[in-house]
């Protein structure tokens, strides 16, 4: 049976979403949890793979479990027996996993999907939100990354809505990334205002480079700030060369916010 966990988690302290062999990570601390309560070797396998330090407000995961009946008292906590078939309890593996998995990582829900569905493959749109501030803020510091210069959102604005004309983002790929594609489609891209001084940058694609955001948003600061026109951007694009593009934002400010399938 597969089971889908959407999850929340604090970044901060996790080498990324994927499990490393000298760094502690999301998907290692999940799939720990996992096969402690379910006393066997559980994998998790993820929507995306954040980078060090990157939030997430939405991450959607699945992993498969089969038990025979033999087994049920074992599990008799988490297992509900309907007709022959072992199903979890959903709701006590989620209150379960919250009350072993560190503070900053939380689950919402536990549920049952068919077995065609895929955690990564199935997901269509994925968005984005990196978060900056032109105020000193002690508040904000830790998720918002702090700049003190003039930007001219509007023609960032202009360049964003550039993204959704194109498909191949290469400028925007760490460079030597092990990708078969640079091809994206990128359906939303745009710098929105909720204070006089903070701004979120939201886009949405079908799929994402790595380190792609923060690429976009720090070439986008380059417009913002009068170092690049908007047929200056365009060339950027059209070149597909990481090398022209704008510096990698800090990940501290980047948020996975929503998975839609």
């Amino acid at each position: 049976m597969r089971y889908f966990i959407t999850l929340s988690y604090d970044g901060t302290r996790f080498h990324g979403w994927q499990v490393q062999p000298n760094g502690i990570s999301v998907q290692g601390e999940l799939q720990r949890a996992l096969s402690l309560l379910l006393r066997q070797n559980i994998q998790v396998t993820g929507a995306g793979r954040t980078d060090t330090g990157v939030h997430a407000r939405m991450m959607v995961a699945h992993f498969d479990w089969d038990i025979d009946s033999s087994q049920f008292a074992v599990h008799s906590s988490l297992c509900t027996k309907d007709c022959e078939l072992l199903l979890l309890d959903c709701q006590q593996l989620a209150y379960k996993l919250n009350r072993l998995l560190p503070r900053d990582i939380a689950v919402q829900r536990v549920e049952p999907v068919t077995g065609d569905m895929h955690a990564r493959f199935s997901a269509t749109v994925r968005t984005y939100h990196y978060f900056i501030h032109t105020e000193k803020s002690p508040f904000l510091r830790h998720y918002s990354c702090e700049l003190h210069y003039p930007l001219d959102f509007r023609l960032m604005n202009q360049a964003a809505a550039m993204l959704l004309t194109y498909d191949d983002f290469g400028a925007f790929c760490k460079s030597h990334a092990d990708v078969k594609t640079t091809l994206c489609h990128v359906t939303a891209a745009a710098w929105h205002q909720t204070s006089p001084s903070e701004w979120y940058f939201e886009i949405s694609a079908n799929r994402f480079l790595r380190n792609m955001v923060r690429a976009v948003v720090g070439t986008l600061i380059e417009v913002g700030r009068g170092r690049l026109s908007l047929d200056d951007f365009r060339r950027v694009v059209e070149g597909r060369r990481r090398t022209d593009a704008g510096e990698s934002m800090p990940a501290n400010a980047l948020f996975l916010v929503k998975i839609e399938y």
